[in-house]
């Protein structure tokens, strides 16, 4: 039977139960330009009819299985439509119910069973099958959704704990999470989570990064409802929630995307194109608009579903270079010959161009570990449309640094490491992260970084911490970096919550607290984030002594001076400039005992003399505590 009719340039549902699709639809699809196709495609239930629609141009016949038909392909066949689509319906299919895609191919025959690409929940691994689910939810946080459109986050704390979900803390789900969490958050200052990935993967060790479930949260920790209770708990509380998203690459599970209907659907044909060699899984094929329509609009269904407030998107650099990770002769240039990916750029311009226009508010974040320009500017002036960018060069030349002996740390090519970030700060909007990524496969934890004896190792971080809040741009500490956890992160395992028993853990917490509370009340530290006004060099170039010195201003808040000390020898009666005279005061001392440290300066303000140093016609002097970062602020 026909289940469509058309008149007037729209296509009519007979049954009447789900979203009609219009001409529109099938062009915009086309064209990579559909945002919503999660509305249209995959499972919508009414009563107890259910209606599906998939994406199978290549196939011969396509069939729904599932616990409501005894899992036998044909008894419920899905009828072809325009655009590659297929529907039908199902009586008798209720909430819960598990299903697959039966797909029978026109080439040689190729026969296969498929999760839903659109599914919106998945059963609990080892289990493959969609769910049949609603996305009903009551949400309460309307005052967040509608202060945040209102909100430039580029002038405001941004401050952000990165939490791998099943490992937080015990037992993990989204229920059980939610209020333990925005504790933890609120009593620590971060204003964002970021969650590794919570879309449904088949692999619990790829933390989520190898994607088989595109619009579905993993049932590892809960329901869809579950996850949406936990960002609702979250808003409510002020907490912005930022996902992970990974569209520059899938696995190749056979129940997931790829030669989904017996040919390359979504991932390009030759290997050179389609296959990444680090992590064994298939490229999508941004050069098909159907697939660009499909991952926009899996990136659109967090920020509306689940109330999102940005996407942290996964790899950006694997997805911009057609050469990535690739010798010579095992890549395809593009149409000029080039090694830039186009459809990824157009991917990717649009997905941000879309996503900014619908959702007001929202970020866009990207990994990009390169130096593509004009990653977080806009698409008008040529930019790829990001909000925010991962400083990863900055990461990379910073643990370096903390590692190296504290003796050569004095060698002028060793302090350039901490100093170099100046020449760049401001082309991009930068996130500065120490993320999950530093604390895995063999590289330790951050306390291991360090170098020296143990004292010397706390000491470090908590310098570290300081650098990373005191420098302009947004901050990301992957959990337990809080807690100086002295092991590398461990999936299976849990984050070192006993050590806060010790004061030197217990320390580096409660300065992490500090950190965010300056970086909240004190507007120099954020306001000027992403302008080259935000902060000026007081003492760069002390390459003997390893001390370093800057100045945070803004033009809404008192200019605070930060002075670092990266070796274990005090430097007593150590001066600086200072922008103005008067009384000083410390806003935080690394080296506190409160904090684990020695307590060599226990002075809480410094008079500021009208002596000039440098350009500067005040100066501070006070006795620099060992391996101790300084915050102080006109009195």
């Amino acid at each position: 039977m026909e289940t469509f009719s058309s008149k007037g340039g729209v296509r009519f549902n007979l049954w009447g139960m789900v979203r009609p699709l219009t001409d529109s639809d099938f062009w915009l699809f086309a064209e990579g330009r559909h945002d919503r196709l999660y509305e249209i495609l995959g499972c919508h239930l009414e009563s107890e009819v259910a209606t599906f629609r998939v994406w199978a141009p290549a196939a011969a016949e396509v069939s729904v299985v599932g616990d409501f038909n005894s899992w036998q392909p044909g008894k419920n066949p899905l009828i072809r439509i325009d655009g590659g689509l297929w529907e039908g319906k199902v009586a008798g299919a209720v909430e819960g119910n598990r299903y697959k895609y039966h797909i029978v191919s026109q080439i040689w025959g190729y026969t296969v069973d498929k999760a839903d690409p659109f599914g919106f929940r998945s059963e609990v691994a080892p289990g493959t099958a969609s769910v049949i689910w609603p996305l009903d939810h009551t949400w309460t946080d309307q005052n967040w959704m509608n202060a945040r459109k209102r909100i430039d986050p580029r002038r405001r704390p941004f401050s952000i704990y990165e939490v791998h979900l099943g490992s937080w803390r015990r037992p993990a789900g989204y229920r059980e999470s939610a209020e333990p969490l925005r504790d933890y958050l609120l009593d620590m200052g971060f204003t964002h989570v970021e969650f590794l990935p919570l879309m449904e993967h088949p692999y619990y060790p790829s933390w989520g990064y190898q994607t088989t479930g595109y619009t579905a949260a993993t049932s590892r920790y809960g329901s869809p409802q579950d996850l949406m209770g936990l960002i609702d708990t979250l808003h409510q509380a002020g907490v912005g929630v930022i996902l992970d998203w990974v569209p520059s690459h899938f696995p190749t599970d056979e129940h997931g995307l790829g030669y989904f209907d017996g040919t390359y659907l979504y991932e390009h044909a030759d290997p050179r194109q389609g296959y990444h060699p680090d992590w064994k899984s298939l490229i999508f094929n941004y050069d098909r608009g159907e697939v660009r329509s499909f991952l926009i609009s899996t990136g659109h269904f967090w920020f509306d579903r689940y109330h999102a407030d940005g996407l942290r998107v996964d790899a950006v650099a694997s997805m911009l270079y057609l050469d990535y990770s690739r010798k010579e002769g095992d890549w395809v240039p593009n149409a000029w010959g080039g090694r830039e990916n186009t459809g990824a750029i157009h991917f990717l311009r649009d997905l941000n161009t879309s996503v900014y226009a619908r959702f007001p508010g929202v970020e866009t974040i990207a990994e990009e570990s390169t130096a593509w320009p004009l990653v977080s500017h806009p698409v008008a002036v040529g930019g790829l449309g990001f909000g925010f960018k991962w400083d990863m060069g900055w990461m990379n030349d910073t643990l370096r640094y903390v590692g190296l002996d504290h003796f050569f740390r004095s060698h002028v090519d060793n302090h350039r490491l901490l100093t170099f970030r100046g020449i760049y700060a401001h082309s991009e909007n930068y996130v500065l992260p120490l993320s999950h990524d530093e604390v895995v496969h063999g590289k330790g934890s951050l306390l291991g970084k360090q170098a020296g004896d143990m004292w010397q190792r706390f000491a470090g971080l908590r310098c570290l911490l300081a650098y990373q809040w005191s420098l302009p741009g947004k901050k990301l500490l992957f959990m337990g970096g809080e807690l100086a956890q002295p092991w590398e992160w461990n999936h299976d395992g849990d984050l070192a919550w006993q050590y806060l028993e010790y004061p030197e853990h217990r320390g580096v917490q409660d300065w992490v607290r500090l950190l965010n509370r300056l970086h909240q009340e004190e507007p120099s530290l954020h306001v000027g984030d992403h302008s080259p006004d935000g902060m000026s060099w007081l003492d760069a170039d002390n390459v003997s002594s390893s001390v370093l010195a800057l100045l945070r201003w803004s033009p809404n808040g008192r200019s605070l001076v930060v002075v670092f000390n990266f070796t274990p020898v005090p430097r007593p009666r150590y001066r600086i400039g200072a922008p103005s005279g008067g009384t000083w005061e410390v806003l935080g001392n690394s080296d506190d005992p409160e904090f684990g440290g020695s307590g060599f300066w226990p002075e809480r303000k410094v008079a500021a003399e009208p002596a000039a140093h440098g350009s500067w016609d005040h100066s501070l002097t006070f006795d620099l505590p060992p391996m101790a970062c300084v915050f102080l602020a006109p009195a």
